[in-house]
């Protein structure tokens, strides 16, 4: 079943004959005849009834009408969405752990788009669900890290769900915490020295893991904890509960510098952060930008590249 067919249909019951539709589709009648005959045998169904007096639709012709009517009128939405002369709409969308670097570059991206129309998306979210939205492209990058805790299971999930792992930088760990915590004028802190204060991770939902956690190291047992789903709650929690979270340790302007401060930690574990593609699909102009301007930023906060 093809376009053209539809077209033949329609046109055929608008002319009321066989004859006159041939002469303005400009077509002979047997290659018109013969069309329609095809479609008729591979759907199944008699389309046209056909007499001395002409052609008549039959009750199933009626309602294959109506269905014929509706593809054509999409198709031509199509056509007239994608055949315009005027520039397309700028798209790109983005899913990501909670990394404030990498809504930085997002912004950089927008401000150095020159369009007139654009429609982008940034999600802050759960590590499967990143997974599962580049896989069946509701985005086109996604932003997560291998440790090496959980890069076996995270790699093969990506790999049978066909997506590509490119490495951006290595970050050592450390934590975020409140500048007035005892602990925010050492140079390096222990888990141990973060038992007694409140632990704070991203949430990750009932089919999460360890695997997925956002946080490349945890205490063994931690008698105060606190799940979130947001990054403007935990730098809440940092402040008005003396918690602490595990991060890469870039920070800008929305950490609020006044009150939270960035802390190496203690461990051997580090977190290769990087994005994630569809080995399936291609990236976008506004895509491709992002990733520049995501390089751009790691860098200009002190991180070496991974080529």
């Amino acid at each position: 079943m093809t376009l053209l067919q539809l077209k033949y249909i329609v046109k055929i019951v608008e002319c009321g004959s066989m004859n006159e539709a041939s002469h303005e589709l400009y077509v002979s009648q047997p290659a018109l005849s013969s069309s329609v005959k095809e479609l008729e045998k591979e759907l199944g169904i008699e389309i046209f009834t056909r007499s001395s007096q002409g052609i008549a639709l039959t009750v199933d012709g009626a309602e294959f009408l109506t269905y014929a009517r509706q593809v054509l009128d999409q198709a031509s939405l199509l056509e007239e969405r994608y055949k315009n002369a005027k520039p397309r709409k700028q798209l790109c969308t983005v899913s990501t752990q909670h990394y404030m670097f990498a809504v930085e570059a997002f912004v950089e991206m927008i401000d150095s788009i020159h369009s007139d129309e654009y429609e982008f998306t940034i999600r802050e979210t759960r590590t499967r669900d990143i997974i599962d939205s580049v896989a069946n492209m509701r985005s086109d990058v996604g932003i997560i890290y291998l440790s090496d805790f959980n890069k076996d299971v995270i790699g093969k999930l990506l790999r049978e769900k066909h997506l590509e792992f490119h490495a951006l930088f290595r970050a050592p760990l450390h934590v975020f915490i409140s500048r007035t915590n005892p602990l925010a004028s050492k140079k390096m802190v222990t888990m141990k020295d973060l038992r007694p204060y409140p632990f704070i991770q991203y949430e990750q939902g009932e089919d999460g893991s360890f695997y997925f956690a956002e946080e490349a190291v945890w205490p063994d047992y931690s008698p105060k904890q606190i799940n979130v789903t947001d990054r403007a709650t935990i730098l809440n929690f940092i402040i008005g509960l003396n918690g602490y979270t595990v991060c890469t340790g870039i920070d800008n302007g929305d950490l609020n510098n006044e009150k939270i401060c960035t802390v190496p930690l203690d461990s051997d574990e580090t977190m290769l952060v990087g994005w994630i593609t569809n080995e399936r699909a291609k990236l976008s102009k506004a895509a491709e930008t992002y990733l520049d301007k995501l390089k751009s930023v790691v860098a200009a906060h002190g991180y070496k590249l991974i080529d």
